[in-house]
């Protein structure tokens, strides 16, 4: 698949330096012990353990000489004296008497393979991005003008005399021909309604056709009856049938010879995205592998008892079998295309070794009109993904009718792909009607076939009726073309498209997988089928994506068809025995697992590493350099406070380089561009132009080996290579810490469908919320103010949601969500508030530091009390209006005599786990003293009266009501957003520090505290508004 980069830009020193050191000829022990490694994954993870543990009583990164010869005698690894003197000193180049741990564990997992797609631009640029303005010119020139006329008039006489149909199929093949010639013209991109691959042009099928038939009719009939008696069973619990059965044949030539398993080697094997629907396939072939129990297919969507299998791909639910979700609809197709491109960046950057990797992709024909399938056709054919492909399920309907009614789906697919730079193989039609298509001399049929819209195929095939066939798809002059066949036939030829003709699905996919060795661009194979195959009774009906079992008739039927081994009592007793599972010594598991293990092993699966024993994580001395405030009179935001802590961890020796920000264009925003020329920005093919600003010292630098990912204006995309960087322990073993900023309006509210999917993939890393808080970004306007996505946070189970208002918080944060994702390996991952307000920045000081460090954690702290009053209150800020509250507290202070025991809220989310985690245990445990959640144990025995505020809407606070002890009100920016100074915001929305004071004054009022005239003269005094505020919508 790749092949050595021509224009790859200089690679950085350290990459250089060390594969200039692995040039040079390896020992012979030395090659021995590669192989070993090689071997296994588990070995070298275990020896990167036994390695940290040795050297983890200095904090260096190499070892001497005795120290290594004991680690390799631990590790069974058998050398002499003298091998292992010769090894040492391989690697001791410059005899200083240790080793290095970088160098040694490069060497043993070898030079990665050079990418294929960091291709020469200049050679092949014009047939993947051609210029619209260069083919214009080129034809403007009319050279011999007596010459072009008369190519012009053959034309002519084609049209004439053979027709139309003959003259496209003409121009069809002049246009192939010139790109062989190199001449630079773009082939057109939407073909004749034909199979790509000629049958002169088919690959000779490799496996046993008959034997893999036998085995795909045992995994169809598992599946149905994994669905069918469930709804025997239990008619809500739903399932779909017909999709697998779409699917099938072309599931199973891939999992016999195509699909490479996470043993394969030159990465950690292909990764598949399954069409949610079709997962009852999925487990009815591990159930043959061995991998399922008959008790789990009979616990198909019940999942509460531990048991059970998951509805759609859900590797939340199932950590071990599923790796990518597909379900909602359109998350599938463009996270497929993001993790082939983030495969490559694992690979430019040395990472790892994904040199083999591919992603497969399996798309409904209704699941295109998806925005995010749009977007993703795009960005594959921009980045040359060759590492990916698309098969699109083309069997014409959707959940209430056909995708394309009125057109044909597979020719407007072709023009999208095409158009956007991908290969485009068509899989149309099985053997006979291939055969009528290829002896079309005269290309009437396919004319007519092109005009035959699909909502009609669609009912061709519900009827089943060769006649009618015969009568509508070849009319008058066209009878002949199947005079020879009879009814019967002619129905069996069209019910055997392309994507049910196992040596047609065979030649597709072997050409898809040359295309990728060969080829700089991603393939797409459109291939027709039948949704409901072989399900005689409602293929290709309207109903049939909702059918979710077969009668007693029916299953009988289905078992005669298939040619299952089973009595007619073991098919109506929907009990376990209605699955049939050949003996393990049969011809068919022997060959399906034999399949598989040549490929390198099963699939899908997931093989996630534990980072804890690959990765040392920076310590504390790092953060506490951010736990010194800012000077007198300097003030920076929380953003800026962020940025230096990402620069921090990126330069940490060993960890650095597995940090990977992300950026949606908005990095001068968050004060990110000075990361350009140092870090660079990932650019495959290089910069081949000259940026406007390259004499300056923020430079816009690219590069094959940058590590910053700049997404350009997509959320959605960049969340897609989030999750993919994310998740890279799982489906690389290569362990990376994705940082991904924007602005927080656009996150969980824009593309909230993908971090749900984020969740699921079991994802590590940081979301980060720039410019956040409905008055803090204050001249942007109603679409922009972010007031509720702490709030939409809260409902994500595998999110950790932040509110910081210090610079100190944030340090304590990423230390601890750099703690629980990698140090003890926990599938979370951490959103986090920043703000662009400049303030002055609290420092920790030391005797604080345990408890505030306890108290983040949790959700809150006690920051600071003003004043020593008779009267008492409490007052809870969070992020930026933390500065209102204690501008509030210092009036409350000085001019009412109200002291102020000040809290910092940092994640009412986990205030409110802990707390409803506390009130279950109570619940279920009434014998037994109470369970305090940390709000009541926090706010037991202080004031009585309680004030909550923050830059987002009151339901945030309201989250912990329960556990608030006495009076508490909370004041938000419930409403929408507006554009206007933050001083007026504030204001508007009544979180500023004089409506916090109010709001103090008035609860002592009604508590009986103070005179209400104190606090009535007091509203006044400040202006503020008294009238009522009934109509949210106004606000």
């Amino acid at each position: 698949m790749f092949r050595r980069l021509a224009k790859a830009g200089a690679a950085k020193s350290a990459l250089v330096a060390q594969r200039s050191f692995l040039s040079r000829r390896a020992p012979a022990p030395l090659s021995r012990l590669q192989d070993e490694v090689r071997g296994g994954r588990g070995k070298k993870l275990k020896f990167a353990q036994e390695w940290f543990d040795k050297i983890d009583t200095d904090g260096t990164r190499e070892l001497e000489f005795d120290q290594m010869q004991q680690l390799m005698t631990e590790l069974d690894f058998e050398v002499s004296n003298e091998e292992m003197e010769e090894i040492f000193n391989f690697f001791d180049r410059e005899r200083m008497g240790v080793v290095n741990y970088d160098v040694f564990m490069n060497a043993l997992k070898g030079e990665l393979p050079v990418y294929s797609s960091s291709i020469d631009l200049g050679g092949s640029i014009r047939n993947v991005m051609p210029s619209a303005m260069r083919s214009l010119q080129s034809s403007l020139p009319q050279f011999d003008i007596a010459e072009t006329s008369e190519w012009m008039e053959s034309l002519d006489a084609v049209v004439q005399v053979h027709g139309p149909a003959r003259a496209r199929y003409l121009l069809h093949d002049l246009l192939r021909h010139a790109q062989q010639l190199d001449i630079p013209i773009r082939e057109p991109v939407i073909t004749p309604f034909a199979n790509t691959i000629a049958r002169a042009n088919e690959e000779a099928y490799p496996g046993n056709s008959e034997l893999e038939e036998r085995i795909t009719n045992l995994i169809r009939w598992n599946a149905v009856a994994m669905v069918s008696d469930a709804n025997h069973r239990d008619g809500s619990l739903g399932g779909h049938i017909g999709t697998f059965a779409s699917m099938a044949d072309m599931w199973e030539v891939l999992q016999n010879h195509f699909f490479r398993g996470k043993n394969y080697g030159g990465g950690e094997g292909d990764s598949i995205y399954i069409q949610g629907h079709a997962s009852p396939g999925a487990y009815s072939r591990a159930f043959l592998e061995g991998r399922l129990t008959r008790d789990q297919l009979m616990n198909f969507r019940k999942e509460t008892g531990g048991k059970g299998l998951s509805s759609y791909p859900h590797p939340r639910l199932m950590p071990t079998f599923w790796e990518n979700p597909t379900v909602s609809m359109g998350i599938g197709p463009l996270q497929a295309v993001h993790q082939a491109r983030y495969y490559r960046y694992l690979h430019m950057r040395g990472l790892a070794d994904t040199s083999k990797s591919r992603v497969w992709a399996f798309i409904g024909d209704g699941e295109m009109d998806e925005s995010e399938t749009i977007s993703a056709i795009a960005v594959a054919g921009r980045e040359r993904l060759n590492n990916l492909v698309f098969i699109i399920n083309c069997n014409y309907q959707r959940l209430d009718g056909p995708v394309r009614g009125n057109s044909k789906v597979i020719q407007e697919f072709e023009g999208l792909f095409r158009g956007a730079g991908w290969d485009c193989i068509k899989l149309a039609w099985g053997k006979e009607w291939n055969d009528l298509i290829e002896n079309d001399f005269d290309g009437k049929l396919v004319d007519h076939l092109e005009n035959h819209p699909d909502g009609d195929c669609q009912r061709l095939a519900a009827l089943n009726d060769g006649a009618k066939i015969r009568e509508e798809l070849f009319p008058g002059e066209l009878a002949d073309r199947v005079k020879h066949l009879n009814d019967d036939q002619l129905r069996d030829a069209y019910m055997l498209p392309g994507g049910h003709c196992r040596e047609k699905i065979y030649s597709a996919f072997a050409r898809a997988e040359k295309n990728g060795e060969e080829g700089a661009r991603p393939t797409v194979i459109l291939a027709k089928t039948l949704k409901g195959f072989k399900l005689s009774t409602f293929v290709g009906r309207n109903p049939v994506h909702q059918k979710k079992k077969l009668n007693d008739e029916e299953m009988l039927n289905l078992r005669t068809e298939l040619g299952i081994n089973l009595s007619d009592e073991q098919v109506l007793a929907k009990d376990e025995n209605v699955f049939c599972l050949p003996s393990e010594d049969s011809e068919e598991i022997t060959y399906l697992k034999g399949r598989r293990e040549k490929l390198g092993g099963y699939l899908p699966s997931r093989s996630p590493v534990k980072i804890s024993e690959m990765i040392r994580i920076p310590g504390d001395e790092l953060y506490e350099k951010f736990y010194t405030g800012t000077k007198p009179g300097k003030k920076v935001s929380t953003t800026i406070a962020w940025g230096g802590m990402l620069r921090a961890l990126m330069k940490v020796d060993g960890f650095g380089k597995r940090v990977v920000p992300i950026l949606t264009d908005e990095s001068r925003t968050f004060g990110l561009e000075s990361f350009f020329p140092e870090f660079k920005i990932h650019a495959p093919f290089g910069q081949s132009y000259t940026p406007v600003d390259a004499g300056s010292m923020l430079n816009y630098a690219e590069a094959p080996e940058g590590q910053l990912l700049q997404e350009g204006i997509s959320e959605a995309g960049a969340l897609c290579t989030w999750i993919a960087a994310g998740t890279s322990y799982a489906s690389q073993g290569t362990p990376t810490l994705p940082f991904f900023i924007y602005y927080s309006m656009f996150g969980f509210q824009r593309v909230g469908d993908f971090i749900w999917q984020a969740a699921d993939m079991r994802v590590r890393g940081f979301l980060l919320g720039g410019t956040a808080g409905r008055t803090t970004l204050n001249g942007e306007g109603l679409q922009h103010q972010d007031g509720h996505s702490l709030l939409i946070a809260l409902t994500n189970p595998g999110c950790r949601a932040w509110d910081p208002a210090f610079g100190y918080e944030v340090a304590i944060i990423i230390r601890d969500g750099i703690r629980e994702m990698w140090g003890e390996d926990k599938d979370v991952f951490y959103y986090m508030m920043l703000y662009n307000e400049d303030i002055e920045q609290p420092s920790l000081l030391a005797e604080d530091k345990e408890r505030v460090e306890a108290g983040i954690k949790k959700g809150m702290y006690h920051f600071k009390t003003f004043g020593s009053h008779d009267k008492k209150v409490r007052l809870l800020g969070s992020g930026v209006i933390m500065q209102q509250v204690l501008d509030a507290a210092k009036i409350l202070d000085e001019k009412y005599g109200v002291s102020s025991e000040v809290w910092s809220v940092v994640s009412y989310g986990e205030l409110h786990n802990d707390m409803h985690n506390a009130h279950r245990m109570s619940r279920l445990n009434p014998d037994q003293e109470e369970t305090k959640s940390f709000v009541a144990e926090s706010f037991a025995g202080g004031p009585d009266i309680t004030i909550a505020c923050s830059d987002y809407q009151k339901a945030l606070p309201e989250t912990i009501r329960a556990d608030v002890p006495g009076y508490f009100d909370i004041l938000g920016t419930d409403g929408f957003g507006r554009s206007d100074t933050r001083e007026n915001l504030r204001r508007f929305f009544e979180i500023d520090h004089e409506s916090v004071v109010a709001c103090v004054l008035s609860a002592l009022s009604r508590n009986g505290d103070i005179e209400a005239s104190v606090a009535v003269n007091a509203i006044k005094e400040m202006g503020l508004i008294q009238g009522k505020r009934t109509d949210i919508t106004a606000i």
